[in-house]
């Protein structure tokens, strides 16, 4: 035991306060042999033992680094806070239920295999109903560098950076990548199996951290996730945006369903309109979030959030537009292509207003591009102090969010060690105009780990090695400087009328009534078994008529459909084909709808096991898939938030009038979206319902066919 006088037990940690910061640690399977992770474990508390008491624990003996090892919990004189728990699988239970006896209040299990899912719950209710909590199992431990609580595998480097992961190996690579860029870590929460804290809980307490920069998370396990988009868009409101790392991109993560809707809403996708509803930044790799983490804490180190100059997470602007870059190249052709790969990525390289152009001129030789980009030109060879004169003119001038130097800088000193002195004091020159400015400045560069560099990232001032990073970094930045988190419109159930019990099926005649009960119009239609039938169910419709074969999802590619049917004759022929090519014993004849100016949308929703009910719009009919023009939303909707999805389609002229054709109506298709999601909420039995096509003209919306997937849960 480490020297000190512990504490009660309980005291003044509440919330999460055990976790991150508590008054006393044990270790329990603290090892002396450092292959083991009870090494890891025992080193790190022992760090942190001027701060808190440390206990380790070993049935067998020993030390560590002058502590000796306690046979058992109930060996110590007080029961500690956090208990760290670190031993076979069949061992934790048991040690479990000895600190929760003691007063424990926060259990780290890093086992792994503490039993199945059942066995795993239960030990997480035997923490909860107590009002402990715990950390795993199966997890790499927490890290709080400011409150020098190291309890993990590994040294992770201190920074700004918090980060909540479910894979240990990933946060390893995020650590070693972000001290190569001048940070590192302020919190780092391993969640594994999540059974009791989960990313939700860890955000959370992220938010309120003041240490704690810059936000960073990697989910494969949503659990509750419309909980987790509130945490994220709170961290959005709070200047900390969530950078959110997952699983799913690959077709290899998604199976075939049994709708387009199944296929166009993916759960990647799914998690993508999450986080844009939610104000959070979803990436693909662990370098591309390090280098987004690099440039917002830049951004926020030069002022307040909340002000228009530089990238800012939250600018008080309805509509700020595209970030806008100015590019300072000492060569022309790295200068063209940064700016080319700037606009590439969605980002505004404006041209400069005379008086800035003026102004940058007058450090660059006669004849030097002034423009945008701003070519060097020699300048620098000249003298050093030209890069942060420009800069500082740029940064200053209020014409551009940010400026990026691309090309030499920080590599001069390499061919001529003379002039290291007056490459650092430049690069100080370049961060203090960064830091006077309020403004982002992005370095790309081909030098690597020079004293320059150095200056710069112990300043804050991002470096990239490759342009394309510092493209899709700003991009990030940008993006979330724009969201809008979207306000929650969360599910209500209404008492169920009988038209809105469940459904027991979802072929097209159950989904007809279900949608025609929400409001939704529908075709006239009748339902038959036999020609004879077929036939007098069309004159009662009335031609043309539309036959459908039922009970086939994709009708179209089953040839169980035919359109445009003008008499009797035609039917015949019709019906007796279906019948062959499809079997079906059971047909609509429905009235076949021909408005004018008529554009089809697919529009469904889809139960997410993590969102809940997904809303989709997007082009419909046949090649829906093929187009994949899509938007997704959280469902219920509001009609405000229907009218945005539609309008966000990237084949929106056809919705608001394409070629002298007049606009359909926006408010019906908003309307008939809003009232799938709403059915979708109130229905929990439906996994999957889709309209395609849904019909939207200039006089009003109709829905032409629909097909639901329904999942009977006891």
């Amino acid at each position: 035991m480490s020297s000190g006088t512990d504490p009660p037990p309980g005291g003044s940690a509440t919330g999460l306060d055990a976790l991150f910061d508590p008054r006393s640690v044990a270790v329990v399977g603290a090892s002396q042999n450092p292959a083991k992770w009870g090494y890891w474990l025992a080193k790190g508390a022992l760090a942190g033992a001027h701060r808190r008491t440390v206990h380790l624990v070993n049935r067998r003996g020993g030390e560590l680094l002058g502590t000796p090892f306690l046979p058992a919990l109930d060996a110590l004189p007080r029961m500690p806070e956090h208990v760290v728990v670190a031993v076979p699988s069949q061992e934790v239970r048991p040690i479990v239920t000895a600190g929760l006896a003691g007063g424990a209040r926060c259990f780290t299990v890093i086992s792994s295999g503490a039993g199945n899912r059942q066995e795993e719950r239960e030990l997480a209710d035997l923490v909860t109903r107590q009002g402990a909590r715990l950390l795993g199992p199966n997890c790499m431990g927490v890290l709080d560098t400011t409150s020098e609580l190291r309890l993990s595998w590994g040294d992770f480097p201190a920074g700004t950076v918090g980060l909540v992961s479910q894979s240990g190996n990933l946060a390893l690579e995020i650590g070693r990548l972000l001290a190569r860029a001048g940070q590192g870590f302020s919190r780092f929460v391993s969640l594994g199996n999540q059974r009791d804290i989960d990313a939700a809980d860890a955000l959370d307490s992220l938010i309120a951290h003041e240490e704690t920069r810059a936000l960073a998370a990697y989910v494969e396990d949503f659990r509750d996730g419309r909980r987790l988009a509130r945490t994220m868009a709170a961290a959005h409101a709070a200047g900390k945006p969530v950078l959110l790392l997952t699983v799913g991109r690959s077709d290899a993560s998604e199976r075939a369903a049994a709708s387009h809707t199944g296929a166009l809403v993916s759960a990647r996708a799914t998690v993508e309109a999450v986080c844009g509803e939610s104000g959070a930044l979803l990436l693909d790799t662990a370098g591309e979030l390090v280098d987004t983490a690099v440039c917002l804490l830049a951004a926020r180190a030069g002022g307040e959030a909340g002000t228009r100059d530089g990238i800012r997470v939250r600018s008080p602007e309805p509509d700020p537009g595209p970030a806008r870059v100015a590019v300072v190249g000492d060569s022309g052709g790295q200068g063209a292509l940064a700016a080319d790969t700037f606009a590439a990525h969605g980002l505004d390289v404006p041209a400069l207003p005379e008086a800035t152009a003026s102004a940058v001129a007058a450090h660059l030789p006669h004849g030097a591009g002034c423009g945008n980009p701003v070519d060097l030109a020699g300048a620098g060879e000249r003298d050093l102090g030209n890069y942060s004169r420009i800069a500082g003119v740029l940064l200053h001038g209020g014409d551009v969010d940010a400026v990026v130097l691309t090309g030499y800088f920080g590599d001069y000193a390499t061919a001529d060690p003379a002039q290291t002195a007056r490459e650092c004091e430049t690069a100080g020159e370049l961060a203090d105009a960064a830091a006077s400015s309020g403004r982002t400045l992005v370095v790309h560069t081909m030098a690597r780990d020079t004293a320059a560099i150095d200056v710069l990232r112990r300043r804050g001032i991002p470096v990239y090695e490759r342009i394309e990073q510092a493209a899709r970094a700003l991009a990030g930045a940008a993006k979330l400087r724009a969201a809008r988190p979207q306000p929650r419109c969360e599910p209500t159930v209404r008492a169920r009328t009988p038209a809105q019990a469940p459904l027991s099926d979802g072929g097209y005649e159950t989904v007809r009534k279900l949608i025609a009960s929400y409001g939704l119009a529908t075709p006239a239609a009748e339902f038959v078994t036999s020609v004879e039938e077929g036939v007098e169910a069309a004159h009662r419709v009335g031609y043309p008529v539309v036959l459908k074969a039922m009970g086939l999802p994709h009708r179209t590619d089953a040839g169980g459909i035919a359109l445009g049917i003008e008499g009797e004759r035609a039917l015949l022929t019709a019906f007796a084909r279906m019948r062959e090519a499809t079997g079906a014993p059971r047909y609509a004849v429905e009235a076949m709808a021909t408005p004018r100016h008529a554009v089809e949308l697919i529009a469904g929703v889809r139960r997410d096991p993590a969102f809940g009910p997904v809303a989709m719009v997007g082009i419909g009919g046949v090649a829906a898939e093929l187009l994949a023009d899509t938007v997704l939303a959280t469902a219920p909707l509001t009609p405000e938030r229907a009218h945005e999805m539609l309008l966000s389609l990237r084949h929106t002229p056809l919705l608001t009038g394409w070629r002298g054709a007049p606009p359909v109506r926006l408010d019906m298709a908003a309307g008939a979206l809003c009232s799938l999601a709403r059915a979708a909420v109130e229905h929990a039995e439906l996994s999957e319902l889709e309209v395609n096509p849904l019909l939207v003209h200039p006089d009003g919306a109709i829905a032409l066919d629909a097909h639901a997937v329904v999942e009977l849960r006891p």
